[in-house]
C-alpha cells in the first residue's frame, strides 16, 4: 500500500513539509517508474510500499508519511529509464555533510534534511528595506570575508569562514553606514570552494558555511550580545543548529541593525559538475543520453548547464526558489547573474521567464530591490512587460567603472600624463535620468578583483602600481571613491574596498591566503587603513545626509582634461539642498581655482578628501569650511567662486550640512 494521501492535493508544496504530526512529500518526476522517499525513519529500506509516492497526470509524486520530524534525514529512490538510484530532493532546505568513512558505502553521499521552516524566532517585524533610491551595497563573500577563533587568530587560512563569522562584523558595517549587505550566491556548490555560482542544490545553503553544533557557542554569544543591545529576545542554541536557521540568524540580526540582506541568485545555469545523485537526471534514475535531462539543456554556460526554460515545470522550480528565499529568510531582494546569459541561451523563452520572475517577486515583496546583470547593459531590461521589458528594478553599469579606473590608469603615470575625463563626465549620466538608482555603480567587485582574471587590480594597485600604499595611491584612490559615492546611481563596495585592500581576492583562502582581506590592519592600528576608513565611512554617511547625493539630477559643467578637473552640479528640483562636488587627480593643490556655481551666497565645504591623510591632516589644502559665489558668470552659471582644489582629491559643497 503507497504512502498516504492524506493533506495531499494540487496545492501541496513540493520537497518535504512538514504537517499533521509527520511530512508530506511532492516532487517532478515524469520519467520516473516509482518514486520511494527513504531515510532513518524507515531504516532506509529502498522500495518500502509504505513510503511509495503516488503519481499524477502530470508528473508529480506525493504522499504523506506520519511520525516525521524535524531534523529527519530522507533521500528518494527512483526507478527510471537509466536504472534505479538515490536522488537528493531539488526543493531539499538542507543537506548533511557526506559521511566518507570507512565502511559507509551504502549512502556515502550527502543526505538531505527535513527542516521546520517557522522554528527560528524572528526579531525582524519591523524592519522595512531602504527605498531603492538610498540603497548603498556592500558586496562580499561569506567563505573570505571575516574569520576568527576565540583568541581573536584568523582561521580563513586554513578554512572557510561561516555566515554567523559576519556577525563579528556587522558593527564594522553598520557604522560604515552602508545599509544592504549583497553576499556572493550561498547555495550548495559541489566542489570544495567557489565564489558560489556553480551551486547545484539551490534551496540548500552551502554546508561549509555552517557551524558544526559542537562549535556554536561563541556564535550563540555575539548573536545575543548583538540582540541585547536592541533590547531584544534573546536565542537558544536549538536556534541555530541548522544550517537554514544560521543564516537566518544572520540576516534577521543584519535587519536588526538596519541593513537589508540581498541574495545574488545564479539562475541562468546550474552546476560546475553533476553527481549521479543530483537534479540532472533526476527521474532516470542512474543516468542516459546527457541530452536527455529533466532540468536541462544540453547548452553550457561558466562551466555548467542552462536550465530547459521551455518548461513550465522547471521555471515554476526557479520561481519557487525565488519566493522560498523570500518567504522563509526574509531576504529583501536579488542580483541576477548573467541574465545576459540567460536570454541567449533561452532565445524563445528567457525573456517572458524574466518578467514571470520579476512580476512573481514583486508580488511576493513589493519594496525589494531585483537587480540584474546584463551585458551589454540593456535599457529594456528596465522596462515594464507591457512595454515589452524584463521588469527589473535596476541593472548592473560598467559605464563608470571603466571611466573612473581607466583615468587611474592614466594618472598613475605621472604628473605630465594625460588623463581624459571626457568619458568619466559621460558615464556620470545614469541610464535612466528621472530614476538615477536604476544603475548599480561599482569600481570593485567579486570578478574585476579576482585573483586569476585578467587585468584585474584593486584600486589602490591600479592608482600608484609600485607602491599601493603610497600618498599617490591613497589619494588618487579617495578621488575614485568620492566619484562613485557623490556620482548617481546605487553604489556598490566590494569588501575590503572601505580600507584601501591592494589585495585581489581568491575564493580559497586555504591555498591563496595571500588573497584574503587584512583585517589585521585595521586591528592592529594601522594608521593608514584605518584613515582611509574613517573617509569611506564619513564619505558614505555624506551621502546619506545629502537627498541630492541619493537622487535627482546632474549637471557635468566644468571638465578640465590638462588640469585634470571635473565638477558636477547635483539638486532635486525644489527641495533647495543644491550640492557641487569638484574632484581631481592633479598632483598639485590648485588654490584660487574659478569655479562656478549654481545659486548665489555661502556654499558649506562638507567634505574635503585632504582632511584624512594622517588624520587629521594638520595642512589640509580646503576652504576654510565653506566658500562664497558671487555675481561673476562661469561655467554656464551666473556664479562663480574661487576656491582650494585639493590635489588628487575631491571636495564637496552644499547649501547645508545635511541635517
Amino acid at each position: 500500500m503507497p504512502a498516504s494521501r492524506q493533506f495531499i492535493d494540487a496545492d501541496t508544496p513540493m520537497g518535504a513539509n512538514l504537517m499533521g504530526g509527520g511530512a508530506a512529500f511532492r516532487v517532478w518526476a515524469p520519467g520516473a517508474r516509482a518514486v520511494h522517499v527513504c531515510g532513518d525513519f524507515n531504516g532506509w529500506v529502498k522500495k518500502d510500499p509504505a513510503t511509495l509516492l503516488v503519481r499524477d497526470p502530470e508528473g508529480y509524486w506525493a504522499g504523506f508519511i506520519p511520525g516525521i520530524g524535524d531534523g529527519a534525514h530522507y533521500k528518494f529512490w527512483i526507478e527510471g529509464e537509466g536504472g534505479s538510484g538515490y536522488k537528493r530532493d531539488p526543493y531539499a532546505r538542507e543537506l548533511t555533510h557526506p559521511d566518507t568513512s570507512p565502511g559507509t558505502f551504502l549512502f556515502p553521499s550527502c543526505n538531505c534534511v527535513v527542516r521546520d521552516p517557522s522554528a527560528y524566532p524572528w526579531h525582524d517585524g519591523d524592519f522595512r528595506p531602504p527605498p531603492l533610491k538610498d540603497l548603498i551595497i556592500y558586496q562580499l563573500h561569506i567563505g573570505t570575508f571575516h574569520g576568527a577563533d576565540a583568541s581573536g587568530k584568523d582561521f580563513r587560512g586554513k578554512r572557510v569562514a561561516r555566515f554567523l563569522d559576519v556577525l563579528f562584523r556587522i558593527d564594522h558595517l553598520r557604522a560604515l553606514g552602508v545599509n544592504a549587505i549583497e553576499p556572493l550566491p550561498i547555495a550548495e556548490y559541489p566542489t570544495e570552494f567557489s565564489m558560489g555560482y556553480n551551486g547545484v542544490d539551490i534551496f540548500s545553503p552551502e554546508m561549509e558555511y555552517a557551524v558544526p553544533a559542537e562549535e556554536i557557542g561563541p556564535y550563540l554569544d555575539k548573536a545575543n550580545e548583538l540582540l541585547v543591545r536592541r533590547s531584544l529576545p534573546t536565542i537558544e542554541a536549538r536556534h541555530i543548529t541548522s544550517h537554514a536557521d544560521q543564516i537566518k540568524a544572520l540576516i534577521d540580526i543584519c535587519h536588526v541593525y538596519g541593513m537589508a540582506v540581498v541574495f545574488d541568485v545564479v539562475y541562468n545555469h546550474a552546476g560546475g559538475g553533476f553527481d549521479r545523485e543530483s537534479i540532472y537526471f533526476f527521474d532516470q534514475g542512474v543516468d542516459v543520453d546527457d541530452n536527455n535531462s529533466l532540468f536541462f539543456t544540453d547548452r553550457g554556460w561558466a562551466g555548467g548547464l542552462s536550465f530547459a526554460l521551455w518548461k513550465k515545470e522547471v521555471r515554476q522550480f526557479l520561481l519557487d526558489n525565488a519566493k522560498f528565499f523570500i518567504d522563509e529568510y526574509h531576504v529583501d531582494g536579488f542580483r541576477y547573474d548573467e541574465i545576459s546569459a540567460l536570454v541567449s541561451l533561452n532565445a524563445d523563452n528567457g525573456w517572458g521567464f524574466c518578467r514571470d520572475m520579476t512580476g512573481t517577486v514583486r508580488y511576493a515583496r513589493p519594496d525589494g530591490a531585483q537587480i540584474c546583470e546584463y551585458w551589454p547593459m540593456d535599457p529594456y531590461t528596465l522596462k515594464n512587460g507591457n512595454e515589452g521589458g524584463a521588469g527589473f528594478d535596476a541593472a548592473w553599469s560598467d559605464g563608470l567603472r571603466e571611466s573612473i579606473r581607466g583615468a587611474l590608469a592614466q594618472a598613475s603615470g605621472g604628473a605630465n600624463a594625460y588623463v581624459d575625463l571626457d568619458p568619466v563626465a559621460h558615464s556620470l549620466y545614469p541610464i535612466d535620468m528621472e530614476r538615477p538608482w536604476r544603475s548599480v555603480e561599482c569600481l570593485e567587485n567579486h570578478d574585476i578583483v579576482y585573483r586569476g582574471h585578467s587585468n584585474s587590480s584593486r584600486i589602490p594597485a591600479l592608482a600608484d602600481g609600485s607602491d599601493s600604499r603610497s600618498w599617490y595611491a591613497r589619494s588618487r584612490s579617495r578621488a575614485a571613491s568620492g566619484l562613485l559615492l557623490t556620482a548617481p546611481g546605487t553604489p556598490m563596495l566590494f569588501m575590503g574596498q572601505e580600507f584601501l585592500e591592494e589585495r585581489l581576492w581568491s575564493d580559497d583562502g586555504r591555498d591563496n591566503p595571500d588573497t584574503l582581506i587584512q583585517w589585521n590592519r585595521l586591528e592592529q592600528g594601522d594608521k593608514t587603513v584605518s584613515d582611509y576608513l574613517r573617509f569611506t565611512r564619513e564619505l558614505v554617511w555624506l551621502r546619506r545626509r545629502h537627498p541630492a547625493l541619493r537622487g535627482g539630477r546632474i549637471n557635468v559643467f566644468h571638465v578640465h582634461n590638462n588640469n585634470r578637473v571635473i565638477a558636477f552640479h547635483r539638486w532635486i528640483d525644489g527641495a533647495g539642498r543644491d550640492v557641487v562636488v569638484v574632484a581631481s587627480l592633479n598632483e598639485s593643490a590648485f588654490q584660487g581655482y574659478c569655479l562656478g556655481f549654481p545659486l548665489e551666497g555661502r556654499w558649506l565645504e562638507v567634505f574635503n578628501s585632504d582632511v584624512y591623510d594622517d588624520w587629521v591632516n594638520p595642512r589640509p589644502a580646503g576652504n576654510n569650511g565653506a566658500v562664497n559665489a558671487v555675481g561673476t558668470p562661469v561655467h554656464g552659471f551666473a556664479f562663480s567662486s574661487s576656491i582650494v582644489i585639493p590635489a588628487n582629491g575631491i571636495a564637496v559643497f552644499a547649501r547645508d550640512n545635511g541635517d
